[in-house]
């Protein structure tokens, strides 16, 4: 199917599964494919990193894997989105809602209650983002509140969602 953006054929991931796993080389590739997202060195090293311990999932096509979903649990009810990416030459197929899926199934058999996610806030226009916070809307996220010191010179978006 091309891809409604650049008009190229986007390989199937209709396939695609999501498996419990760490692979920071994977992050690597994908973060190096979305630099309008990731186009920071230094925490691209920080989320690199983080793939090698934090619980992760992965959107695995064929042998390739195309997504990654890293959590992060900050009290017993509550957990954040630390991480998610999908390779760009996957955006659109639904890798990103199976993660999401993924990670809500296995949080709320934890006993997690909430789920937050950070993005660049909207006070900061920027095209891509803006896909960014649909896609989290369209999946039952509500903003709740722009913080503007959290990230020196980016406003920061958090996000909720009731799980």
């Amino acid at each position: 199917m091309p891809n409604p953006k650049t008009g190229s054929v986007r390989p199937d991931a209709g396939g695609a599964r999501v498996v419990r796993s760490n692979d920071s080389e994977a992050v690597r590739r994908i973060l190096a494919s979305l630099p309008e997202w990731f186009g920071i060195p230094a925490s691209n090293e920080h989320y690199i990193e983080a793939a090698g311990s934090m619980p992760s999932y992965l959107a695995v096509s064929g042998d390739r894997t195309v997504g990654v979903l890293l959590t992060t649990t900050h009290f017993a009810d509550a957990a954040e989105v630390y991480l998610m990416a999908v390779d760009a030459a996957y955006r659109g197929a639904g890798i990103g809602t199976r993660l999401l899926d993924a990670a809500e199934a296995r949080l709320r058999v934890d006993g997690v209650r909430y789920l937050q996610v950070k993005t660049l806030g909207p006070s900061r226009p920027d095209e891509h983002y803006e896909a960014t916070r649909r896609f989290y809307r369209r999946r039952g996220f509500a903003s709740l509140e722009e913080l503007l010191e959290l990230w020196e010179g980016n406003p920061c978006l958090l996000m909720v969602k009731a799980l």
